[in-house]
């Protein structure tokens, strides 16, 4: 019901500019067993240097969303959409038929960031990027939909595929629920503080696969911020 991964199992590297953890297999890394969690293949923690970041690289058929923890990224492409997403703000990049970007840390301190990715399962279309604040009063006791799929969620932003991302603020000792569904699989990362899930203690940047529940339900044990997929 319940599969913890703690931080330190993750895999990844320290480049030097960017020190990168996977709870996925990527890049250098392949776990077989870590593979993908339902349509959602990439789970990256990334801790970029200032003033450093990823040069102009292409993407297609792939649902990219940035969640900024700490400092800000900033976004270029090749349709010409340039901006800025500041710590608790998400961006998204359907990247579609087709579309190259960079990924800078502009800042003169350490940006922090989830990166996620979820297979599209509309595909064929063109490529597109979008970012919102979504300030974490608003989330507090509660959790918000800041990315999705479905058209019912209309305040978030738009991606390509049948998932949801999903943000939360829980004071210590707060209680939020989640309506999942037995054939749905929720991925949850606390960005800070540490949460407990059906008696599993999850601390920050663990990784919680869950699946076969009707609901997760989540109890803040510290003041904590918590990022969560709900995937097909």
């Amino acid at each position: 019901m319940i599969e913890l991964r703690p931080f330190a199992s993750l895999g990844g590297e320290n480049h030097g500019w960017l020190d990168a953890k996977h709870h996925f297999s990527f890049a250098g890394y392949h776990d077989p067993t870590r593979m993908n969690w339902g349509n959602l293949r990439v789970w990256n923690d990334d801790t970029i240097a200032p003033h450093s970041g990823f040069p102009p690289h292409p993407h297609r058929d792939m649902e990219i969303i940035t969640y900024v923890r700490e400092g800000a990224i900033t976004h270029e492409d090749s349709l010409g959409n340039k901006g800025r997403t500041e710590a608790g703000d998400v961006q998204v990049m359907s990247a579609g038929t087709g579309i190259r970007h960079s990924e800078y840390n502009h800042e003169d301190v350490t940006t922090r960031i989830f990166q996620i990715w979820i297979m599209p399962t509309r595909s064929g279309q063109a490529p597109g990027w979008g970012a919102r604040p979504f300030p974490k009063g608003l989330r507090s006791g509660q959790f918000v939909v800041l990315a999705s799929g479905y058209d019912e969620d209309g305040d978030a932003l738009s991606i390509r595929t049948d998932a949801r991302v999903i943000g939360a603020t829980l004071r210590a000792g707060e209680t939020a629920t989640y309506p999942l569904g037995r054939t749905r699989k929720a991925y949850l990362v606390p960005a800070t503080g540490a949460v407990s899930i059906a008696g599993v203690t999850v601390n920050a940047r663990d990784g919680a696969a869950i699946h076969d529940v009707e609901e997760v339900t989540v109890t803040a044990i510290m003041d904590s911020e918590i990022v969560m997929v709900d995937a097909a």
